[in-house]
């Protein structure tokens, strides 16, 4: 069985389109399915729309589930709502603009079938701004870079899934936006699909300078956790060791002008700056070793 998440923030005209060309690619596919919707606090007529649309298609027996949220509560919370209501062997995520084409959905479930556990899609000709391509090709460089991504495009909201990858996940926050490494990171099988970027018809994006701003952070935060989560004292003692090498170099040299030519140090605020980089970087590296406490503890005790 096929469950399909798609959550949406006022996508009142998008959405009876995708329903009916969704019930029509699953339709093709002929497996049985169900489409999770999950309104994230939406102001517009989007909920009425959708209902009417399920109303006009109840003789028919699809499978349309509305999950409702008060208040906005971001991407990643509207996708946890989704997966706990759906019961679907696989499962997939869409967006709700129409630039994601169900027509690719049997490009999907052919890895799935083929025996990935995990298929993130890759846009191809996308019609986003440039300001969003920009930061996805920057997102796509450093992830590369620094933290072995195997994923071309791994914001792309279109993916496949198999239900039990999600065992070794916690969606929070924002961090949806690197579930494919980290199904990636806990060995499961992953594949790319070449997926079509329709242009966006109705609406406006959500992605804003905001978001820029704000993926770049989750960015940081992800090559943190997935780098250093296991080894905390790696990231601390580095960074806290290069503060103390800096300021205890600083002191070196300030001591030897003052022993051998004499120089007052009264006056040389570079005297208080080494001071402050040694005591920070004892600091820091002192994090590094509480962190190492904590997953040492968490480790040894892991039902507590």
């Amino acid at each position: 069985m096929l469950s399909i998440v798609i959550p949406f923030y006022n996508e009142a005209d998008s959405l009876p389109v995708l329903i009916n060309q969704l019930i029509d690619a699953c339709n093709k596919v002929g497996k049985e399915y169900e489409i999770v919707l999950v309104d994230d606090g939406s102001n517009d007529n989007s909920k009425f729309k959708i209902k009417n649309a399920k109303l006009q298609l109840k003789s028919q027996n699809y499978q349309i589930k509305i999950l409702e949220h008060i208040k906005r509560l971001g991407k990643g919370q509207a996708l946890v709502t989704g997966i706990k209501e759906a019961k679907g062997d696989i499962i997939i995520f869409m967006d709700a603009d129409l630039q994601d084409d169900p027509e690719d959905l049997p490009k999907f479930l052919k890895k799935i079938e083929d025996g990935y556990d995990f298929a993130n899609g890759v846009r191809t000709g996308r019609k986003d701004s440039s300001i969003i391509k920009s930061y996805s090709a920057l997102a796509k460089y450093f992830l590369r870079l620094f933290l072995g991504s195997p994923f071309a495009d791994i914001n792309c909201g279109f993916k496949a899934f198999k239900r039990e990858v999600l065992s070794d996940f916690t969606f929070y926050g924002n961090n949806f936006r690197f579930f494919p490494l980290a199904v990636f990171y806990n060995g499961y099988k992953v594949a790319e699909v070449e997926v079509k970027n329709n242009p966006r018809l109705f609406g406006k994006s959500k992605f804003g300078s905001g978001k820029l701003v704000v993926g770049i952070f989750d960015t940081l935060t992800a090559y943190f956790i997935y780098k250093f989560a296991e080894q905390p004292l790696h990231f601390f003692g580095a960074v806290g060791s290069l503060l103390f090498s800096a300021g205890f170099l600083i002191s070196i040299y300030l001591t030897i002008e003052r022993l051998f030519f004499g120089v007052l140090l009264y006056q040389r605020p570079v005297l208080w700056l080494g001071l402050s980089l040694i005591i920070v970087g004892i600091q820091v590296i002192m994090t590094g070793i509480i962190g190492e406490l904590i997953v040492y503890i968490s480790k040894k005790n892991p039902k507590s």
